[in-house]
Protein backbone atom coordinates (compact mmCIF):
# COMPACT_ATOMS: atom_id res chain seq x y z
CA UNK A 1 0.00 0.00 0.00
CA UNK A 2 1.48 3.24 -0.86
CA UNK A 3 2.15 5.84 1.65
CA UNK A 4 -1.10 9.12 1.91
CA UNK A 5 0.34 12.25 0.75
CA UNK A 6 -0.98 14.89 2.63
CA UNK A 7 1.08 17.95 1.13
CA UNK A 8 -0.33 18.88 -2.60
CA UNK A 9 -0.57 22.81 -3.92
CA UNK A 10 -2.98 23.40 -6.41
CA UNK A 11 -3.21 26.28 -8.79
CA UNK A 12 -4.86 28.79 -6.23
CA UNK A 13 -1.19 29.91 -4.82
CA UNK A 14 0.17 30.74 -8.37
CA UNK A 15 2.86 29.28 -8.96
CA UNK A 16 1.75 25.47 -8.98
CA UNK A 17 0.38 24.17 -12.11
CA UNK A 18 -1.96 21.44 -13.60
CA UNK A 19 -5.78 21.17 -12.99
CA UNK A 20 -7.04 19.46 -9.06
CA UNK A 21 -8.35 16.89 -11.02
CA UNK A 22 -4.78 15.47 -11.83
CA UNK A 23 -3.88 15.83 -8.42
CA UNK A 24 -6.28 13.46 -7.60
CA UNK A 25 -5.90 10.93 -10.45
CA UNK A 26 -1.96 10.87 -9.86
CA UNK A 27 -2.69 9.79 -5.88
CA UNK A 28 -5.25 7.18 -7.41
CA UNK A 29 -3.07 5.49 -9.61
CA UNK A 30 -0.69 5.07 -7.17
CA UNK A 31 -2.89 3.08 -5.14
CA UNK A 32 -2.73 5.59 -2.13
CA UNK A 33 -5.26 5.24 0.74
CA UNK A 34 -6.17 8.85 0.64
CA UNK A 35 -4.43 12.11 0.00
CA UNK A 36 -4.84 15.61 1.08
CA UNK A 37 -4.33 19.27 -0.67
CA UNK A 38 -3.08 21.33 1.96
CA UNK A 39 -2.46 24.81 -0.34
CA UNK A 40 -1.30 28.13 1.11
CA UNK A 41 -3.12 29.86 3.43
CA UNK A 42 -3.28 33.77 2.15
CA UNK A 43 -0.44 36.00 3.97
CA UNK A 44 -1.28 38.81 5.73
CA UNK A 45 1.97 40.75 6.02
CA UNK A 46 2.29 41.05 2.51
CA UNK A 47 0.58 40.75 -0.95
CA UNK A 48 2.14 38.62 -3.00
CA UNK A 49 -0.66 36.56 -5.23
CA UNK A 50 2.77 34.68 -6.75
CA UNK A 51 3.39 32.98 -3.16
CA UNK A 52 0.17 31.92 -1.59
CA UNK A 53 -3.41 32.34 -2.96
CA UNK A 54 -5.75 35.40 -2.78
CA UNK A 55 -8.05 36.31 0.54
CA UNK A 56 -10.78 36.17 -1.73
CA UNK A 57 -10.14 32.87 -3.00
CA UNK A 58 -9.65 30.53 -0.20
CA UNK A 59 -13.42 29.72 -0.17
CA UNK A 60 -13.62 29.04 -3.73
CA UNK A 61 -10.37 26.73 -2.64
CA UNK A 62 -12.72 25.28 0.28
CA UNK A 63 -15.47 24.77 -2.46
CA UNK A 64 -13.02 22.93 -4.92
CA UNK A 65 -11.93 20.34 -2.49
CA UNK A 66 -15.46 19.74 -1.65
CA UNK A 67 -16.50 18.74 -5.23
CA UNK A 68 -13.62 16.80 -5.74
CA UNK A 69 -14.24 14.62 -2.67
CA UNK A 70 -18.06 14.04 -3.55
CA UNK A 71 -16.72 13.26 -7.31
CA UNK A 72 -14.21 10.49 -5.65
CA UNK A 73 -16.65 8.40 -3.19
CA UNK A 74 -14.54 6.08 -1.40
CA UNK A 75 -11.37 7.89 -1.91
CA UNK A 76 -10.53 10.36 1.45
CA UNK A 77 -9.67 13.43 0.17
CA UNK A 78 -8.47 15.60 2.95
CA UNK A 79 -8.71 19.76 3.46
CA UNK A 80 -5.70 20.68 4.43
CA UNK A 81 -3.88 24.37 4.52
CA UNK A 82 -0.55 25.68 5.09
CA UNK A 83 -0.28 28.85 7.08
CA UNK A 84 2.83 30.78 7.98
CA UNK A 85 3.99 31.49 10.95
CA UNK A 86 3.83 35.12 11.07
CA UNK A 87 3.94 35.91 14.82
CA UNK A 88 2.55 39.93 14.11
CA UNK A 89 -0.45 38.30 12.35
CA UNK A 90 -1.35 35.26 14.52
CA UNK A 91 -4.47 36.78 15.37
CA UNK A 92 -5.20 37.15 11.01
CA UNK A 93 -4.41 33.75 10.85
CA UNK A 94 -6.49 32.19 13.65
CA UNK A 95 -9.35 33.36 12.63
CA UNK A 96 -8.34 32.55 8.34
CA UNK A 97 -8.41 28.99 10.06
CA UNK A 98 -11.29 29.10 12.16
CA UNK A 99 -13.52 30.03 9.15
CA UNK A 100 -13.05 26.46 7.40
CA UNK A 101 -13.36 22.93 8.72
CA UNK A 102 -9.86 22.19 7.64
CA UNK A 103 -8.91 18.32 8.33
CA UNK A 104 -5.59 19.49 9.30
CA UNK A 105 -3.12 22.61 8.98
CA UNK A 106 0.07 22.76 8.44
CA UNK A 107 2.58 25.03 9.57
CA UNK A 108 5.64 26.64 8.01
CA UNK A 109 8.46 29.35 8.79
CA UNK A 110 9.56 30.76 5.76
CA UNK A 111 10.08 34.31 6.98
CA UNK A 112 13.03 35.37 9.11
CA UNK A 113 11.39 39.23 9.52
CA UNK A 114 11.00 40.20 6.18
CA UNK A 115 13.18 37.83 4.45
CA UNK A 116 11.83 35.31 2.50
CA UNK A 117 14.23 32.25 3.03
CA UNK A 118 13.58 29.74 0.53
CA UNK A 119 12.75 32.32 -2.18
CA UNK A 120 15.77 32.52 -4.85
CA UNK A 121 15.58 35.85 -5.15
CA UNK A 122 16.50 36.72 -1.87
CA UNK A 123 19.39 33.75 -1.35
CA UNK A 124 22.12 36.69 -1.74
CA UNK A 125 21.01 37.09 1.92
CA UNK A 126 23.06 33.78 3.33
CA UNK A 127 25.89 35.50 2.14
CA UNK A 128 25.77 38.43 3.95
CA UNK A 129 24.45 36.66 7.64
CA UNK A 130 26.46 34.20 9.75
CA UNK A 131 24.68 30.70 9.15
CA UNK A 132 24.84 29.46 12.50
CA UNK A 133 23.09 32.38 13.80
CA UNK A 134 20.15 31.83 11.15
CA UNK A 135 19.93 28.32 12.25
CA UNK A 136 19.16 29.10 15.35
CA UNK A 137 16.74 32.15 14.78
CA UNK A 138 15.02 30.31 12.09
CA UNK A 139 14.45 27.33 14.10
CA UNK A 140 13.50 29.54 17.47
CA UNK A 141 10.44 30.18 14.50
CA UNK A 142 9.79 27.10 14.33
CA UNK A 143 9.62 26.40 18.18
CA UNK A 144 7.64 28.92 18.53
CA UNK A 145 5.18 28.65 15.42
CA UNK A 146 4.62 25.16 17.37
CA UNK A 147 3.98 26.80 20.33
CA UNK A 148 1.22 29.34 19.19
CA UNK A 149 -1.07 25.96 19.40
CA UNK A 150 -2.38 26.93 15.25
CA UNK A 151 -1.08 23.79 13.47
CA UNK A 152 -1.53 20.36 13.56
CA UNK A 153 1.77 19.24 11.90
CA UNK A 154 5.12 21.39 10.69
CA UNK A 155 6.35 21.32 7.47
CA UNK A 156 9.73 20.86 5.48
CA UNK A 157 10.88 21.63 9.37
CA UNK A 158 14.84 22.15 8.22
CA UNK A 159 13.97 24.09 4.49
CA UNK A 160 16.42 26.66 5.47
CA UNK A 161 18.98 24.28 4.41
CA UNK A 162 17.32 24.55 0.78
CA UNK A 163 20.13 26.43 -0.93
CA UNK A 164 22.81 24.23 0.75
CA UNK A 165 23.96 26.39 3.32
CA UNK A 166 24.62 24.65 6.69
CA UNK A 167 25.81 25.06 10.21
CA UNK A 168 29.29 25.00 10.73
CA UNK A 169 28.87 23.99 14.41
CA UNK A 170 26.65 21.63 16.54
CA UNK A 171 23.04 22.45 16.68
CA UNK A 172 22.06 19.43 18.16
CA UNK A 173 21.22 22.02 21.13
CA UNK A 174 19.23 23.66 19.30
CA UNK A 175 17.21 20.86 17.34
CA UNK A 176 16.57 19.39 20.80
CA UNK A 177 14.95 22.50 21.78
CA UNK A 178 12.61 22.44 18.96
CA UNK A 179 11.56 18.41 19.60
CA UNK A 180 10.93 19.17 23.02
CA UNK A 181 8.87 22.37 22.15
CA UNK A 182 7.13 20.17 19.31
CA UNK A 183 6.39 17.29 21.70
CA UNK A 184 5.19 19.17 24.45
CA UNK A 185 2.51 21.05 22.12
CA UNK A 186 1.25 18.04 20.06
CA UNK A 187 2.60 18.73 16.87
CA UNK A 188 3.42 16.53 14.25
CA UNK A 189 6.40 17.17 11.77
CA UNK A 190 6.32 16.28 8.13
CA UNK A 191 8.63 14.08 6.17
CA UNK A 192 8.86 16.09 3.02
CA UNK A 193 10.25 14.97 -0.16
CA UNK A 194 10.50 18.44 -1.78
CA UNK A 195 14.27 18.66 -0.61
CA UNK A 196 15.43 16.59 -3.14
CA UNK A 197 14.28 18.19 -5.84
CA UNK A 198 16.02 21.63 -4.22
CA UNK A 199 19.53 22.68 -4.84
CA UNK A 200 20.21 20.88 -1.19
CA UNK A 201 18.55 17.37 -2.58
CA UNK A 202 18.30 16.02 0.70
CA UNK A 203 14.59 15.00 2.24
CA UNK A 204 13.33 17.76 4.67
CA UNK A 205 14.28 17.36 7.39
CA UNK A 206 17.48 15.63 7.72
CA UNK A 207 18.47 12.25 9.63
CA UNK A 208 20.54 13.80 12.68
CA UNK A 209 17.59 15.83 13.35
CA UNK A 210 14.73 13.02 12.24
CA UNK A 211 16.18 11.10 14.93
CA UNK A 212 16.29 13.62 17.73
CA UNK A 213 12.32 14.14 16.73
CA UNK A 214 11.95 10.86 17.23
CA UNK A 215 13.79 10.40 20.01
CA UNK A 216 11.55 13.26 21.60
CA UNK A 217 8.51 11.30 20.40
CA UNK A 218 7.25 13.41 17.61
CA UNK A 219 5.30 11.59 15.22
CA UNK A 220 5.60 11.70 11.23
CA UNK A 221 3.06 12.95 8.39
CA UNK A 222 4.42 12.29 4.95
CA UNK A 223 4.08 15.25 2.01
CA UNK A 224 5.36 15.74 -1.22
CA UNK A 225 4.99 19.74 -1.65
CA UNK A 226 3.81 19.10 -5.22
CA UNK A 227 3.36 21.39 -7.20
CA UNK A 228 2.50 19.70 -10.55
CA UNK A 229 0.55 16.15 -10.42
CA UNK A 230 3.37 14.06 -11.79
CA UNK A 231 5.04 14.90 -8.23
CA UNK A 232 2.62 13.79 -6.30
CA UNK A 233 4.05 10.68 -4.34
CA UNK A 234 7.70 11.68 -5.27
CA UNK A 235 10.55 10.09 -3.65
CA UNK A 236 7.92 8.24 -1.34
CA UNK A 237 9.80 4.94 -1.13
CA UNK A 238 12.77 7.04 0.37
CA UNK A 239 11.15 8.70 2.63
CA UNK A 240 9.46 5.46 3.82
CA UNK A 241 13.49 4.27 4.52
CA UNK A 242 14.39 8.07 5.96
CA UNK A 243 11.49 7.31 8.48
CA UNK A 244 12.69 3.56 9.47
CA UNK A 245 16.53 4.45 9.56
CA UNK A 246 15.35 7.29 12.25
CA UNK A 247 13.52 4.37 13.97
CA UNK A 248 9.66 5.11 13.26
CA UNK A 249 7.44 2.66 13.46
CA UNK A 250 4.29 4.19 12.51
CA UNK A 251 2.70 7.48 11.38
CA UNK A 252 -0.26 9.95 11.22
CA UNK A 253 -3.22 11.28 9.11
CA UNK A 254 -5.56 13.62 10.07
CA UNK A 255 -9.61 13.72 10.10
CA UNK A 256 -11.53 17.05 11.26
CA UNK A 257 -7.84 18.29 13.11
CA UNK A 258 -7.60 14.62 14.89
CA UNK A 259 -4.87 12.07 14.61
CA UNK A 260 -5.80 9.10 12.67
CA UNK A 261 -2.42 6.46 13.10
CA UNK A 262 -1.13 3.78 10.97
CA UNK A 263 1.60 1.37 11.00
CA UNK A 264 4.66 2.14 8.70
Amino acid sequence: MFLPDLHIHTPFCGHAGGEMEDYVAAARRLGMPEMGFADHLPLFHITDPSLTMRREDLPAYVEKVRQLQAANPGFPIRLGIEADFIAPHLDDVAKALASHPFDYVYGSVHFIGDWGIDQSRFKYEFERRDINEVYELYFQHVAAAARTGLFDIMTHLDVVKKYGHCPTKDMSDVYNGVGEALAKSNVAIELNSSGLRKPVHEIYPGLELLKIMRAHGVPIAFGSDAHKPAQVGQDFNLLLKHARAAGYTDYLTFAGRERVPWQL
